[in-house]
């Protein structure tokens, strides 16, 4: 993790959470993972209701990249609307939506419903096929903290260097709603769907829970909040392998995320990915993905009470 970015993150921390005068108050959710978080379900299939901008709801999604390059983080905020699925990609200037949501739509949603008197602010960074093991990373990337791989200005940047690099552009705009009046963010959840990369070995599945643990640690310090609401997203498996199992090693993944949020007061485990449909053997189809928004938001607000 770049020095230069860890001071950086917490210089914006310190103005973007500090109180200030006539502020717009957001509570700020960090959606992150690999592809099941990225989002492949598809916008032609929303209903009429969610195929359209959703007013009042800000989101910054950072540009996916990978390992061993400069950090990235560039995005800006805008309205949430149909789009952030994979391939988004944005240079700092606009965003380039794809055809593809994830499950940022019926999060936002549920979540206005479920506390109506607060603004939300999503922060999103994600990337399909990696891992949190650096030996499962493959050419997809990694996101362990201590990475150090590369060389030259992508020497140790991988994707939790990324993601620092996405909070600081992110908190940089003090305005994130453009009503020209300061908005003050406070960190308020963590959303996590990742997993299946590091079922690929019995090596890697069996240092995903102190990986897990020590990655979620770092990204609730990276918010200033050592008690952060944690939620996990439960890995499941299609099963269109030869074998019947994609992630050969996917059971212990999910016995350690189960140990993870057992041991942790703040966090909680949604296990309904399994009931789901599959749009190929690795990802869900649209109605996953609606349905695990709403999860995803109801048991946030399990941990803290929507008055908070």
């Amino acid at each position: 993790m770049s020095t230069t970015i860890r001071i950086s993150i917490s210089i914006f921390l310190t103005v973007a959470f500090s109180t200030t005068t006539h502020a717009r108050v957001y509570k700020l959710y960090f959606l992150g993972g690999q592809s099941n978080m990225a989002g492949l379900g598809r916008v032609e299939e929303l209903p009429d209701s969610l195929n359209c901008p959703i007013p009042g709801i800000m989101i910054y999604h950072g540009n996916p990249a990978p390992d061993k390059v400069a950090a990235d983080g560039r995005g800006i905020w805008s309205e949430l609307r149909p789009g952030h699925g994979n391939p988004f990609r944005s240079n700092g200037s606009e965003n380039t939506y794809s055809a593809r949501f994830g499950v940022e739509i019926t999060f936002a949603q549920r979540l206005n419903e479920l506390d109506p008197e607060s603004h939300i602010a999503i922060l999103k960074y994600a990337r399909s096929g990696t891992s949190i093991d650096s030996s499962a990373a493959g050419r997809a990337g990694c996101w362990a903290p201590h990475f150090d791989s590369g060389e030259g200005i992508g020497k140790g940047i991988n994707q939790y260097d990324h993601f620092l690099a996405t909070v600081r552009s992110a908190l940089s705009v003090h305005d994130i709603d453009g009503d020209d009046h300061p908005d003050k963010l406070i960190p308020s959840g963590i959303v996590w769907m990742q997993g299946e990369s590091d079922g690929h070995s019995a090596e890697t599945a069996r240092r995903y829970l102190d990986n897990l643990t020590f990655l979620m640690k770092t990204i609730r310090a990276a918010f200033l909040q050592d008690d952060l609401p944690i939620i996990i997203g439960r890995i499941s498996d299609s099963g269109q392998d030869v074998d019947g199992m994609v992630w050969n090693y996917g059971q212990i993944i999910q016995e350690a995320q189960a140990a993870f949020v057992r041991a942790d007061p703040n966090a909680a485990l949604v296990t309904t990915t399994s009931s789901y449909g599959y749009s190929d053997r690795a990802h869900y189809d649209s109605a996953g993905y609606l349905d695990l928004g709403r999860r995803f938001a109801e048991a946030l607000v399990t941990i803290y009470r929507p008055s908070e």
